[in-house]
């Protein structure tokens, strides 16, 4: 669990024990009066514990604090969706997901992007993106929407071309080398890189494969400097604590600082290519 969900969960805890406190009782009397273990409601003030909807509604209901309910059951909500299970993204297919991120996009001005072995989303043709939540699908086991999914990518794309917004993509060299589909999917894939490397509000820079190691990282994507979102094999995590908001931007500028841009990220998209189409690198 990251700290800003630790962080989350101590201090809807210190709210619950200032309740309790306030309302002169004791932790041992507050579990007796629910029913509980008497060490739950320790682990709860400590953050150990996350407090279920029908525990907040208890401990309110025992400390005379029912007023504090709708407040603490919010703060309560935030803290499940800054980490959600893909289960639960994905429970009725890939485009409810791709929705969402129509709508977050729209409201971000600058989008910062690094993804260490694939072409992020909006970077992505139609074959590509088949390819990609087809995996997606599988292996979470998920209803099988891939038209429907991929149709939403597609229309997230158009972002790209409105005035009033920036977007920094940084790849590392092995997303060109990860075969996603065919090789004609990658050879089209490839060509798209080629041309979004000239669109006017759009850089992109590749590490070298040979880069030496700076910062350990999974795919990240920040909105301005609101929020981070990050993919692991199990779940989306969402990341609003300040302080790890900037330690993501700092990595993403020493990710950037080693990336090549310009001629140099195309030649390197040119050898791609030229494996895939079977002629030797010059």
């Amino acid at each position: 669990m990251t700290s800003s969900l630790d962080q989350a969960k101590e201090a809807l805890g210190v709210r619950l024990r200032e309740l309790r406190l306030d309302a002169g009782i004791s932790g041992t009397e507050l579990a007796r009066r629910a029913g509980w273990h008497q060490t739950k409601v320790s682990k709860i003030e400590y953050g150990k514990t996350k407090p279920t909807d029908a525990d907040i509604h208890a401990w309110c209901a025992h400390t005379g604090a029912e007023n504090h309910i709708p407040d603490l059951m919010a703060t309560l909500r935030n803290i499940e969706a800054a980490w959600l299970e893909w289960r639960r993204v994905l429970g009725t297919g890939t485009k409810r997901r791709q929705q969402a991120s129509i709508k977050l996009e729209a409201e971000t001005e600058v989008m910062r992007v690094y993804h260490p072995f694939l072409i992020p989303g909006l970077l992505q043709t139609a074959e590509y993106a088949e390819g990609v939540l087809r995996r997606v699908i599988e292996f979470q086991q998920v209803p099988n929407d891939i038209d429907e999914g991929v149709s939403k990518r597609m229309e997230r794309q158009q972002i790209l071309y409105r005035r009033n917004h920036k977007f920094h993509f940084v790849i590392a060299e092995q997303a060109l080398l990860t075969t996603v589909g065919t090789d004609q999917t990658m050879i089209g894939q490839l060509d798209r890189l080629l041309a979004v490397a000239g669109m006017p509000r759009v850089a992109l820079g590749i590490v070298p494969a040979g880069s030496p190691y700076r910062v350990s990282m999974t795919n990240f994507t920040i909105f301005d400097n609101a929020r981070v979102m990050v993919e692991t094999v199990t779940a989306e995590l969402t990341v609003t604590q300040p302080r790890e908001i900037a330690q993501y931007g700092r990595a993403f500028d020493v990710l950037a600082g080693q990336s090549v841009t310009g001629d140099a990220a195309r030649k390197l998209i040119g050898a791609a290519l030229d494996k895939r189409r079977g002629r030797p690198a010059e």
